[in-house]
């Protein structure tokens, strides 16, 4: 099982993740949007959409540089293995605790506003209530990090990461004795990965290149401008 779920499962789940993200934008491209609520209501949406997408870009940064960049370019900065996973501490922390609260604020938001919630798909739901779940997993986490702070278990996620992206045999042994609490967060993680494009998620891969390039700009008239210009307008 621990070979299935560390050495098999996150390979089904990237190629998930690359193959359903661009099917979909070749097959549905007018689904490919972040389908905000604005609109519906405004309150508490600002605070909690920058709380939440601030904390999880830094976590998701944080976690993909932390985990991709060979032990050797540490080495070379005199970084230690302790110094290292004290500062993914307090950084995650203090991000992971924004994310947490503005994604509190988002969900709320989506059940128990009637509008909201009457607009709302259960993938869109569905979706937020899984990363808020990582969430906590993740501060879980930290607390269990907290007991061993000399570097040890974080080097085996590391070294199991580059492995699965560099097809090393074996790397799943790397964390297969490793706390519950890791393995479920890992688990959610590729799990989110394998719902990714079938969500509302796949508006983080839009960028606004093609608005920056366009050659001329869009002109967009407001009602008040019609009425003053007449029916033809």
């Amino acid at each position: 099982m621990n070979y299935f779920l560390f050495g098999v499962l996150p390979y089904l789940a990237l190629t998930v993740l690359i193959i359903g993200s661009i099917a979909r934008y070749e097959r549905d491209p007018f689904t490919w949007k972040s389908s905000s609520s604005q609109l519906l209501r405004r309150k508490q949406l600002v605070w909690g959409s920058v709380l939440f997408h601030v904390g999880v870009l830094i976590v998701f940064f944080g976690h993909l540089v932390g985990m991709l960049t060979p032990v050797e370019i540490f080495h070379l900065l005199g970084m230690s293995y302790g110094f290292k996973q004290v500062l993914a501490i307090v950084v995650g922390g203090v991000a992971g605790v924004m994310a947490l609260v503005g994604g509190a604020m988002l969900l709320h938001r989506r059940l128990f506003d009637p509008r909201i919630r009457a607009n709302s798909s259960f993938a869109d739901t569905g979706i937020l209530v899984l990363l808020v779940a990582q969430l906590v997993l993740g501060m879980g986490t930290i607390l269990a990090s907290i007991q061993h702070l000399d570097g040890s278990e974080m080097v085996k996620f590391m070294m199991w990461a580059q492995g699965i992206f560099t097809f090393r045999a074996g790397a799943w042994e790397l964390v297969a004795e490793v706390s519950w609490i890791y393995k479920l967060h890992i688990l959610l993680g590729l799990t989110i990965f394998i719902l990714f494009p079938f969500t509302r998620l796949v508006h983080m891969f839009s960028v606004p290149v093609r608005y920056v390039l366009r050659p001329g700009y869009q002109i967009v008239r407001t009602r008040k401008y019609k009425t003053q210009m007449g029916p033809k307008a």
